[in-house]
């Protein structure tokens, strides 16, 4: 029996858009669910697993800024902003918020389903980075470095035993550092691991990885301002220090 196919949601006000998302989604075998405004789509993110969803910020009733905050309560899929506001402040706060990407209106439909694709590969695959280091685990499937623990099977993270919510993304980035504590990673290496390798989507590299790293140290260290978990090594990059 073959999988059931990925579901994506499109939360889009733009029937044309919509519509044009749908038929290229379909056309690549996704399973699409389609939402008006932000608060239809919150009630799909509840009724349906989903895999990926597309978000524009400008909709009726919940705007996306305020949609992917509660999305972040209930789930962990890869949420993609698809927006004509391209200001460097806009791309900022979406990620800050719980976004994984930022794809600049007017767009490519076939980019937008490469990088669905991308994201949703990266998904499934949350270890495949991890084959050529060394992992300090109990489990194929757990990765411990201290107090910290990651099940990449799960999809859970938890400090000292206390669970951590953390995005897409940012699981992504902390199976990249627990995998190899101690070794830095470059801006480029954690961006490639969240996005797949592909060419950037209209957000930058560097800018969308420090905010993903400044909203892991909030969640994860007692004073953020001085992190004990993951450092800044001065003009190369990030490590996770051993604990």
């Amino acid at each position: 029996m073959s999988p059931a196919p990925a579901t994506v949601l499109i939360a889009e006000d733009d029937p044309d858009i919509t519509e044009i998302l749908r038929l290229y989604l379909d056309g690549a075998g996704y399973r699409v669910l389609t939402a008006p405004d932000g608060v239809a789509a919150l009630e799909r993110m509840r009724q349906a697993q989903v895999s990926v969803a597309l978000v524009d910020l400008m909709m009726p009733r919940m705007n996306g800024y305020d949609f992917i905050r509660e999305a972040r309560k209930i789930s962990t899929a890869p949420i993609i902003i698809v927006s004509a506001r391209n200001m460097p402040a806009d791309k900022v706060l979406g990620l800050d918020v719980g976004a994984d990407g930022y794809i600049t209106k007017p767009f490519d439909p076939m980019e937008v389903t490469a990088y669905i694709r991308a994201m949703i590969r990266r998904t499934e695959r949350l270890d495949a980075s991890t084959t050529e280091v060394e992992s300090t685990t109990t489990e194929e499937h757990l990765l411990a470095v201290g107090d910290l623990a990651l099940d990449t099977e799960g999809l859970s993270f938890t400090r000292a035993d206390k669970p951590v919510a953390l995005t897409a993304a940012e699981l992504k980035i902390m199976t990249q550092l627990m995998a190899a504590p101690g070794r830095v990673f470059t801006k480029a290496q954690l961006y490639a691991c969240v996005s797949g390798g592909e060419a950037d989507a209209a957000f930058g590299c560097e800018g969308s990885v420090m905010v993903h790293i400044s909203n892991i140290r909030a969640k994860l260290e007692d004073d953020p301002s001085h992190p004990r978990y993951i450092t800044t090594v001065r003009g190369m990059g990030y490590r996770l220090e051993a604990q």
